[in-house]
């Protein structure tokens, strides 16, 4: 899937400071909110994202913030960026309060467009929230509802089938992901339908400024946000901070864009006229995967919103928290009830909802196989689909590069959310003149990489999403040394000394070397922190070897030869080409894949074609033609 990291990312020494709100305002709450569940239409693994190293972090903008300074000052934003330092002392926490504590809201607020809302419903998004500076490492325990529509959470109705959803860093049970039945999926759909039906008639400028509302909730709650992802995720937090700006900067970026929806005037002959009129689908669902929870639910709905469509969003089912988190900032921000729900579950879920007659359009990230499935369930309906599938894309070192930034590179593209990410650039191509200096370099950083506790503000990789997901990687790395790959390090189990961290699911980063073209590793997606270097000789052949997969999600080329670099990111089969970079993905520039990796984007201007539809009206202004 994706894996973007923001243009605020810098190989520099991370400094937090704190910021909490000073004005708050105490409201009654009822409790009694229980469990979520994810999902991803896939049965068990769904899409991911990479890890870190020592050295690089977010690097906060001036005046604070991790977001383009020129946007937050834009958007009122001077107070510092910030996290929340775990305590090592902390007791489990309760997420059934009685009473819990708001900021309030600020002038941009449009709350009039939604006058049913009450205080309850728009403390929902803090109750959770509320409990995170008290939080740390292991001490959590979700019993919230996680499914939401409607305008609020729903219990589910049934127990059956519950699956337990596990803290990555420790291996204890976070919460129950209860998935949902057919009632539910098409209780949640007709309730999307409703509200699509009033957001749709809005103009796009009323949509754009309850979506702004909505990316400045986001911005002013980062901090906690992305602490409750990484419990559930378990990547550092870090890389937490800037996917959550990301996720903001997304909804502001198509709130901008929802006003400028316009269609085409056309003369025709004798006084007629044409005109056409680019208008919402209706419905869309979207499936995310694990690694991205929060930021991907935010890429499928800003879009899906601006355009005046509704959004039916089921996240994984190893990361079902973070989302309906969403749901309550877009219903807090004033959008209709029911405009962006979220349903739990697996495979069984994802089906339902690819099939449901009143889905318009299907936007799916995750696996090849299980996107195929998604492709042909919904291709019975005649649904639009976008897929965001796997990958396994090529990085290419030439001689000539500045070969400290080709080093950094490479770890960024391998590394990040602890090499759970789809378009890490996993096939390391390096010239052989410098292959020796570049090893060199990338092992030393590599040990360096802090591996531990995802909430510590030095950790650099936190924990693979699942037991599973670690046995898998490891096997990869036993299978690479069964057929010849040389392990320069790591690729072991990752015991941390702390002793609540000795049941999470932990990997040292691993570098392969002596690597073949047909090696299995080099082949086929691991979805783990496992980097593997080949040597090439000249540019002809490497483009060639690039290009030799089933796969063509990103790639990437290092070298100062400019004409080089374009010539070889036109060559290159991909839907995107990082020179002298990687893992950059601003949400201004569209991304997606060719080949096997799917079709359709996600960012950037041209996603508005994918989230709406164009009818063209044709104007008579004489008489019609007497032909019989």
């Amino acid at each position: 899937m994706l894996t973007l990291l923001s243009r605020r990312i810098s190989l520099s020494l991370f400094t937090h400071r704190h910021h909490f709100p000073t004005e708050f305002v105490l409201s009654p709450v009822s409790p009694g909110w229980t469990n979520f569940g994810g999902d991803s239409v896939r049965a068990g693994l769904d899409r991911p994202a990479g890890g870190g190293r020592r050295g690089w972090t977010v690097q906060p903008a001036a005046g604070g913030g991790a977001g383009p300074s020129s946007r937050r000052r834009e958007a009122g934003l001077d107070r510092p960026a910030g996290t929340f330092s775990p305590s090592a002392e902390a007791s489990p926490v309760s997420l059934t309060p009685h009473f819990l504590y708001f900021p309030l809201f600020n002038s941009l607020s449009c709350h009039s467009l939604c006058p049913c809302r009450s205080t309850t419903s728009l403390t929902m998004a803090q109750s959770i929230l509320d409990t995170m500076p008290g939080a740390s490492t292991g001490t959590l325990v979700v019993t919230d509802y996680l499914n939401y529509w409607g305008g609020q959470r729903v219990k589910p109705r049934q127990e059956k089938g519950a699956e337990p959803v596990f803290e990555p860093a420790t291996g204890r049970v976070l919460c129950q992901m209860v998935p949902c039945g057919s009632e539910e999926v098409d209780e949640s759909i007709k309730s999307a339908h409703s509200a699509y039906r009033k957001w749709s008639k809005m103009a796009g400028m009323e949509r754009a400024r309850v979506m702004l509302e909505a990316a400045r909730i986001i911005r002013e709650r980062r901090e906690k946000i992305a602490k409750l992802e990484v419990i559930n995720n378990g990547k550092s937090i870090t890389e937490a901070l800037v996917d959550i700006d990301i996720a903001w900067q997304c909804i502001e970026y198509y709130a901008g864009l929802a006003g400028t929806l316009a269609g085409q005037h056309v003369q025709l002959p004798g006084g007629a006229f044409a005109y056409t009129r680019r208008e919402a689908l209706g419905v869309c669902v979207g499936i995310g995967a694990f690694n991205y929870p929060f930021q991907i639910a935010s890429w499928k709905s800003a879009p899906a919103l601006a355009c005046g469509n509704a959004m039916v969003f089921k996240p994984s089912p190893m990361t079902p928290v973070t989302a309906v988190i969403l749901a309550e900032i877009y219903k807090e921000a004033g959008v209709p009830d029911g405009l962006f729900c979220v349903v739990q579950g697996g495979a069984e879920t994802g089906t339902l909802l690819c099939q449901h007659p009143m889905v318009a359009k299907v936007s799916f990230t995750g696996s090849v196989p299980t996107g195929k499935k998604v492709m042909e369930m919904s291709a019975k309906g005649v649904k639009q689909v976008t897929l965001e599938l796997g990958g396994k894309s090529p990085l290419l070192i030439f001689k000539d590069c500045e070969l400290e930034n080709a080093v950094r590179g490479a770890l960024m593209a391998n590394f990040l959310t602890q090499g759970q990410v789809c378009c890490n650039g996993t096939r390391v191509f390096v010239q052989r003149e410098i292959l020796p200096k570049f090893l060199e370099e990338v092992v030393k950083r590599t040990k360096a990489i802090a591996v531990g506790d995802p909430l510590l503000d030095g950790t650099r990789m936190g924990a693979l999403i699942s037991k599973p997901q670690l046995e898998k990687a490891l096997r990869y790395v036993n299978q690479a040394k069964t057929e010849g790959a040389n392990v320069l390090c790591g690729g072991e189990p990752f015991v941390p000394s702390d002793p609540k961290l000795k049941g999470g699911y932990y990997m040292s980063p691993c570098v392969l070397d002596n690597c073949k073209d047909d090696m299995t590793c080099v082949k086929e997606e691991i979805f783990g922190p496992v980097m593997s270097v080949l040597p090439f000789d000249a540019e002809e052949e490497v483009i060639q070897r690039a290009n030799n997969t089933t796969f063509g999600l990103a790639s990437g080329v290092f070298t100062r030869d400019i004409s080089r670099a374009h010539r070889v990111a036109e060559n290159l089969e991909a839907g995107t080409c990082f020179i002298n970079n990687y893992n950059i993905s601003p949400v201004e520039v569209p991304f997606g894949g060719y080949k096997n990796s799917g079709f359709g984007r996600e960012n950037g201007q041209v996603t508005i074609e994918y989230y709406s539809q164009l009818k063209t009206v044709v104007v008579e202004m004489g008489d019609v033609e007497n032909y019989f």
